[in-house]
Parts: C-alpha cells; sequence; structure tokens
C-alpha cells in the first residue's frame, strides 16, 4: 500500500526536521521543496542514506521544482524568515507575507486537492493569508501553533512541579506569540487542574514562560530559532490529519463565530482529519478566559487590517 504524499516546503531547519520525523515515524512519501539549490537535494540524500539504518519505508526527495510536489496530500509552509534575537514575530510581517503568497500560488496548482498547513510566523496572519490567496475552504487551511504553544507550556509544568511529562494534558490557546492564551483551568496534571495544584502567582509564572518560551530558545541560540519542538509538532499534525484520530488538538482554524470571534485564524481545539480541520467543539470556557480569546483575536485582527487583507 503506498504512503501519503506530504511535500514541505522550506528544507530550513523546521522543515527537514519535520520531513526527517516523517519518515521515521512512516507517515509519508516526503518532498523538500526550497528554493536555494543543492540544499532540499542535499537533505533528502542525507536522509536516504540513514534508510538502512533506520529501516524505514517512505523515501524523500529533495527538489527545487514544485511539479516534483504535484499530488500531495498535505503541503506544509515552513519557508520564511526565521526571527532574530530582539525581532518580534510582527517584524517578519512583510517580508514572510510575500513569501507566503509566491509559495501558495506555485504549489496549489500542482495539489489542489490537498491540504495546506502554515507553520510561517506571523502564523495566524500568515494562516489567513494563504486562505485567501489559494481560494480553499476554511476547513482545508489551518496552522501549527497551538501544539507547540501547549507543548512549551507542558514542559514548564513538568519543570516546576517535577512530575512527568506524560501526566500533563497542557492547553494554550489564541494567537502564536505574545497574545497567546494559556488556559491553565483547562490544563491537567495527573487529571486534576493545574489551578488546583499551585497558587495564582506560580501559575501566573509559568503561563508568561510558555508566552515567551519561543524567544527564550532565540536568546539562548544567538543565531536562528527554535526546530525541534515546532517540527515534532508539524508531525504530531500530519499523524492526525492522515488517521482522523479523535483527539483535539490545538489548531489554528478559521473562526466563524465560536467563542464570539468571527473572521479569524487562531488556535484552538480541533478535530482533525482527511478533509482538514473536521470539528472545532468549543471549551466551557469562563468570561474572563472568553475575554481573553476575543482580546487576542482583535490583535489578529488588526494585523489583518495593517496588512490590507480585512477592512
Amino acid at each position: 500500500m503506498p504512503f501519503p504524499k506530504v511535500t514541505v516546503v522550506g528544507a530550513g531547519q523546521v522543515g527537514a526536521t519535520a520531513a526527517h520525523l516523517m519518515l521515521l515515524k512512516e507517515l509519508a512519501d516526503v518532498v523538500l521543496m526550497d528554493v536555494a539549490e543543492g540544499l532540499p537535494q542535499g537533505k533528502a540524500l542525507d536522509m536516504m542514506h540513514s534508510r538502512s539504518v533506520e529501516r524505514f519505508g517512505p523515501s524523500v526527495i529533495g527538489t527545487n521544482d514544485y511539479a516534483d510536489t504535484a499530488g500531495s496530500d498535505i503541503i506544509v509552509v515552513t519557508a520564511g524568515l526565521p526571527r532574530k534575537p530582539g525581532m518580534t514575530r510582527d517584524d517578519l510581517l512583510a517580508a514572510n507575507a510575500s513569501i507566503v503568497r509566491t509559495v501558495v500560488e506555485q504549489a496549489m496548482p500542482h495539489s489542489p486537492d490537498a491540504l495546506l498547513m502554515m507553520v510561517t510566523n506571523p502564523l495566524d496572519v500568515m494562516v489567513y493569508l494563504a486562505y485567501k490567496t489559494s481560494g480553499l475552504p476554511a476547513q482545508r487551511v489551518f496552522g501549527m501553533g497551538g501544539v507547540l504553544d501547549s507543548a512549551r507550556f507542558a514542559y514548564a509544568i513538568a519543570e516546576r512541579m517535577g512530575v512527568p511529562i506524560g501526566e500533563i494534558e497542557a492547553l494554550a490557546c489564541g494567537a502564536h506569540g505574545d497574545a497567546m492564551v494559556p488556559l491553565p483551568a483547562h490544563t491537567l496534571v495527573g487529571g486534576r487542574p493545574l489551578t488546583e495544584l499551585l497558587d495564582a502567582a506560580d501559575v501566573e509564572t509559568l503561563v508568561q514562560r510558555t508566552i515567551f518560551g519561543g524567544a527564550e530558545v532565540v536568546t539562548l541560540l544567538k543565531s536562528g530559532s527554535a526546530f525541534y519542538a515546532p517540527a515534532a509538532s508539524i508531525v504530531r499534525m500530519v499523524q492526525a490529519l492522515l488517521t482522523d484520530e479523535p483527539a483535539a488538538l490545538p489548531t489554528c482554524a478559521y473562526l466563524d463565530g465560536h467563542y464570539g470571534i468571527s473572521d479569524v485564524y487562531m488556535s484552538v481545539p480541533a478535530l482533525l482529519g482527511r478533509e482538514g480541520v473536521r470539528d472545532i467543539p468549543e471549551l466551557p470556557l469562563s468570561a474572563e478566559e472568553t475575554s481573553a480569546l476575543q482580546a487576542s483575536a482583535a490583535t489578529v485582527a488588526e494585523t489583518l487590517r495593517a496588512l490590507g487583507l480585512r477592512e
């Protein structure tokens, strides 16, 4: 039985690591696409040289030609400029908007039935831009951000409390960036809400570490940005998309009245499957939590207006 086909656009650290993880997990044949000549080809060849050692069945090819991506089931877009120390996600806006438009315009004609997953920052705005550029139904365009933010929240909790990571079900929603909304009351540690286990000050410290988790990595690296956790988060979503699993994952999805928010892409728990975002089951949020999500959405809408995508 043939493997599904996943194209990863952008052969940098995030894209190449995601491609490698997909091979190791035997999720799909991968096409690694990049404009830099030799880069995707070299990384793909290096991965294939490990095939005998790792014994994975799928294959990966590197290319500079979108024609090689034809017939993809999923297109993952990681292409874009990385964030540098002192740079906010919004600083990336103009340059990455141009890159995303070009990628979507060139990739989608070769795979008109594909799902489109965005990773490029500022995420929520780039997903909306890809949605408008592609002309695809909203449920077939979405972004990876919430899985990563939730993973960072889980790590911060595990480190603070000294509990196994497997006992933590963390949840962070909202915009991917400084307007993120970690949800401590909906985050479980050993089946109990975090808010029942730590005092408000400790919870707030963990929330702030989560919000600035990406910046913490950037500062430590001094050059480049996070890629192991983002790549793992991409692959987690790809797995859910290909298997129609019943678990809801925090996904940058199109909100159309959900939580009182409309015409914005932002991370909320969503059911994923072969058709993309299958459903968005709404959480029973408090008035304060709902207000925080709506405020986060307002920051995304403001950036969309600055880019001329909304009135």
